[in-house]
């Protein structure tokens, strides 16, 4: 059934902004119909004007602030309002935090698991200083109306670019290493993508580096297998950036919201970098995944453990372990550790990890949480934690009723969507008690927030 408002598309409205919804949009009413509210803030009025009617809800674009939060700074980005990377540049750092915790109970208001109201919600660990923590980029290339090479994210909801020479969240290492690409595909004329005739070659520009060890790798990600004067650009990059040691190609013609594809070919120096994380080293390639935020990734996997508490003669299930992070990370404080991914390449890593440590309790098996877990549990083996690290699509259902059907002590639960974590808790609080929820800001600026959820077995008559 629609619901007809009071409300018509291009009116403009004055209303209060009562809080900020999981998006970091402003949430005001007006004439009992909730509006959105781009960029508005708590405790302020503005004046906006509706851009979308929804059934439920419209949408509104800021116009003026006529009362400005205490809270309001000015965001030092200068794309800010058109890039649409960041979400929370304009409030304070400290109630960004704030913001987070706020989400995650959000998440729980709307999804209702069990007892909900009277879980322990921890204030969000952020970072001491929120910027320049990004160690990987990938900015699409596209000439401009003058023909001059820019590098750039698209505008929100669109695909016009916007030109960046300094994003403020990536680590300065790899601005500089895009600039000056930039710079080289310019001077030697290479070819750059064309979105709307679908011609060219260059489209995206990716450039990770490994913090641990300052090594950088550049990925051209091109529209064809050709890269026209491929060995004057490695000649340049070798002459002005000693820091890249790894230069990739990548395939990618396709039209698809995919970045990369499924061809990658090695132009020059390593095939992957090397970085750390703790006790772990990691060889990362062109496609391999690795967090974007490795100061708070540790902070992370820190607050797992210490959910998880492992002692000595204990049995841990890492599931969706990837290349083993969360699970090798514990291995040497108990008897044994299993994990399970569906990518072979991060088992082959996981696996390499573990001998690197010299690790010899640990077992990685290719497959499915939902299908590994039942037939270990019903094999015999009994673990004593398991911790979950999955996608932001939350736990398969499947999954979720093997560890209701095979309870374990302790079940630690990383997140990074509460909306999906609150939906699979509904299930889980039927045979867990949440202990506690610890979010976790990895990504300062925006409106994304990780949680680690530490549940324990329910007793009888609990």
């Amino acid at each position: 059934m629609e619901i007809k408002h009071k409300i018509k598309k291009g009116q403009t409205i004055t209303l209060p902004i009562k809080r900020l919804g999981i998006n970091g949009e402003g949430i005001g009413y007006f004439k009992k119909t909730i509006v959105f509210v781009p960029g508005a803030l708590p405790t302020e009025t503005v004046t906006a004007k509706v851009t979308e009617i929804a059934p439920r809800f419209v949408e509104a674009e800021l116009v003026k602030i006529n009362t400005l939060a205490k809270d309001r700074i000015e965001p030092p980005c200068d794309v800010y309002d058109e890039c649409g990377g960041c979400q929370l540049q304009h409030l304070a750092y400290d109630s960004q935090l704030a913001f987070k915790t706020d989400v995650v109970k959000q998440a729980m208001a709307k999804y209702k698991p069990e007892n909900f109201e009277s879980y322990s919600y921890k204030p969000t660990i952020g970072m001491e200083n929120p910027w320049r923590y990004r160690n990987k980029l990938q900015f699409q290339i596209r000439k401009n109306k003058a023909d001059k090479v820019q590098a750039g994210l698209y505008k929100a909801d669109s695909h016009d670019l916007i030109a960046i020479d300094d994003c403020l969240v990536q680590q300065p290492a790899t601005m500089t290493v895009l600039n000056t690409i930039v710079s080289l595909l310019e001077e030697y004329g290479v070819p750059i993508y064309d979105e709307k005739n679908n011609s060219g070659i260059v489209k995206t520009i990716m450039v990770r580096e490994g913090l641990a060890t300052g090594e950088v790798q550049v990925v051209f990600i091109t529209n064809s297998p050709k890269l026209p004067k491929k060995q004057a650009l490695i000649a340049a990059i070798q002459e002005q950036l000693p820091q890249v040691v790894s230069v990739m190609q990548n395939i990618q013609n396709k039209k698809t919201s995919l970045v990369m594809g499924d061809e990658t070919v090695h132009l020059w120096g390593k095939e992957s970098i090397e970085e750390h994380l703790e006790d772990l080293v990691f060889d990362l390639s062109a496609r391999a995944f690795f967090q974007l935020n490795p100061e708070q990734t540790a902070l992370l996997y820190r607050e797992a453990r210490k959910a998880l508490n492992p002692q000595p003669n204990q049995k841990i299930i890492d599931a969706y372990c990837g290349v083993g992070t969360i699970g090798l990370s514990v291995a040497k404080n108990v008897k044994e550790v299993r994990g399970m991914d569906t990518i072979p390449a991060a088992i082959d890593d996981a696996k390499l990890n573990a001998e690197r440590l010299g690790l010899k309790n640990t077992r990685y098996e290719v497959g499915t949480a939902e299908e590994l877990l039942p037939s270990w549990l019903r094999s015999g083996f009994k673990p004593d934690g398991i911790v979950v690290d999955p996608p932001r699509t939350g736990l398969d259902h499947d999954l979720i009723n093997a560890l209701i059907t095979y309870p374990t002590e302790t079940l630690v639960y990383v997140s990074c969507n509460p909306s999906t974590l609150a939906r699979d808790l509904v299930k889980l609080s039927q045979r867990y008690q949440v202990e506690y929820l610890q979010s976790v800001d990895m990504f300062p600026q925006t409106a994304r927030a990780e949680v680690v959820a530490k549940l324990v077995l329910k007793r009888k008559g609990s």
